[in-house]
């Protein structure tokens, strides 16, 4: 019987070592040091419960930040806090479902970092020839196996920040959309260290997207610029590990001026006019 006090170390150090002194010789062999190396990887792993509370904590705190205590708002200057509390119910909504969706990615995340196990294993296991062999190099064999599971608290961690960076993403267009922006402005964060950024979110760091279906623009005030609409690229946040944000924009005065049409430049002005009148 399997001893389940053995560590998921030990059991594939067994493991390699049986192979390379009695090779392979069975399919049952292989198999057999498959389902312990199987049950010591599910065994060194955090329990999902734990994982799940530390991923609602995280997730949670993004929430707090956002929301409750209204950072959320330097991302949509000119919103009131009325309009960001009115979508409360919606926000939380996002909340909850990001952290549905977040758990599910890292149960997949862990069922193929066992199987990659499994599969470097038994690829390995069958090249050793049946009698075993003299020049395995077990120590490098050994670490090139458990890679795939060494990894994973590390790609777990990412996972749930990679989460928070589109909860926020999610939480702020919700406002957007509510509020009536009628463009974005893309911010990238290129020039943070050691932050593997993407160069085409690069290239649109400060530049200015319009929203296409937005008050404005069925009212003939605004017109795409060189950037485009932003639905014709990948959101912020949405591809993996994106840190970009975005700042939506609100009013006509706040686009660049080639983005306003004759209409929506004549109806600037008269804004201004009443404003100076008053």
């Amino acid at each position: 019987m399997a001893d389940p006090r053995k560590t998921y170390y030990e059991i594939l150090t067994e493991a390699i070592a049986d192979l390379t002194a009695n090779g392979f010789d069975s399919a049952e062999r292989v198999a057999y040091w498959q389902m312990r190396i199987k049950e010591a990887a599910e065994r060194s792993m955090r329990s999902m419960a734990d994982t799940e509370r530390m991923l609602r904590e995280a997730l949670m705190a993004v929430y707090t930040r956002l929301v409750d205590k209204g950072a959320v708002a330097k991302y949509h200057p000119g919103v009131s806090r009325f309009t960001i509390d009115k979508l409360r119910p919606i926000l939380r909504g996002e909340l909850d479902r990001r952290i549905l969706a977040s758990a599910d990615l890292i149960k997949l995340n862990r069922q193929q970092s066992i199987a990659k196990t499994l599969q470097r294993f038994s690829g390995w296991a069958s090249s050793i020839p049946a009698g075993g062999s003299k020049v395995v190099k077990k120590g490098e064999e050994k670490q090139n196996i458990r890679k795939a599971l060494t990894q994973l608290p590390f790609e777990e961690r990412r996972v749930i920040i990679d989460q928070g960076h589109k909860l926020s993403a999610s939480i702020s267009e919700v406002i957007a959309k509510d509020g009536g922006a009628i463009a974005v402005m893309w911010r990238s964060n290129w020039r943070q260290a050691n932050y593997n950024y993407r160069h085409n979110h690069k290239e649109r760091d400060g530049k200015v997207y319009l929203m296409r279906d937005s008050w404005a623009k069925k009212s003939g005030f605004v017109k795409a610029g060189k950037a485009g609409y932003y639905d014709e690229i990948t959101a912020v946040g949405e591809e993996p590990f994106c840190r970009c944000f975005a700042v939506w924009i609100y009013n006509l005065r706040d686009l660049p001026e080639d983005m306003l049409t004759v209409k929506g430049k004549n109806e600037l002005e008269a804004v201004r006019k009443r404003i100076a009148e008053l």
